[in-house]
């Protein structure tokens, strides 16, 4: 189940891929709607194909019929325990990666789902480029991905380094918050796409934030003083749509 990555410059994205270019298919399951989306959303924008579920006997049948690379679980679902659901898939694809989605963060609950075979945790409420961020590492960690040479997102001179998070802007050091980066990597990974609000505060600060959009328009304010500052700017606004990223050409 070896895959790899390649770098779209123009999109601003590193897209990790199965060995044969095929994309990598991840399985989310949760109950919740909203927040299934809001992940798959996420993890779509990576390149990857989705299979949602929002109970046991559903993941298992979706698993059954395509095999996932990587699974997102929820371990309280409305028919089953998620570990028993993680039982059923370990048997089905021994080794499968899987990224336990959990409300329990007590450290015994956390010992269980790790006891059971899961990989990974998240506690809720989370970010969710913090499950993205977890997915890849777990791709890599587990041989699923291999991103040799990609952590670096290049979009026109703007380039980011996910690693050592530096970014430059036509050689020139960028110095960015935490919460910064993580705005400009969204951008960047979604250059010349138009970002509403809500995706931006969805993914860049937690599912259940509660909606101010006023913050958004705070960071891509500071964000256009670091990178567009004396120079022809790359973050455009489009009333009433959101914001865009796109190179200077």
């Amino acid at each position: 189940m070896t895959t790899g990555s390649t770098h779209d410059k123009d999109a601003g994205r590193v897209v990790m891929r199965r060995a044969d270019g095929s994309p990598i298919n991840v399985l989310v399951v949760d109950d919740e709607p909203v927040l299934a989306e809001l992940v798959s959303m996420a993890l779509r924008y990576e390149g990857w194909e989705i299979t949602t579920a929002g109970d046991g006997a559903t993941a298992i049948a979706a698993a059954r019929e395509t095999p996932p690379d990587v699974v997102v679980l929820d371990v309280m679902l409305p028919d089953m325990s998620g570990l028993d659901v993680l039982a059923h898939l370990r048997a089905q694809t021994p080794g499968l990666p899987l990224l336990l989605l959990t409300a329990k963060d007590s450290v015994e609950d956390r010992i269980a789902g790790l006891t059971a075979g899961g990989d990974d945790y998240v506690t809720k409420p989370f970010s969710i480029e913090e499950v993205v961020l977890r997915l890849r590492a777990l791709l890599r960690r587990t041989g699923v991905a291999d991103e040799t040479g990609g952590a670096q997102i290049v979009v026109g001179d703007l380039v980011l380094d996910e690693d050592s998070h530096e970014v430059t802007r036509g050689g020139e050091s960028i110095t960015l918050t935490a919460t910064e980066f993580e705005l400009l990597r969204f951008m960047m990974r979604n250059a010349k796409r138009v970002l509403s609000k809500a995706q931006i505060l969805d993914r860049v600060w937690s599912y259940d934030f509660g909606g101010r959009s006023n913050i958004v328009e705070l960071y891509v304010s500071y964000l256009r003083k670091k990178i567009d500052s004396g120079r022809e700017p790359m973050i455009h606004t489009l009333r009433g749509a959101g914001y865009v990223l796109k190179p200077v050409r």
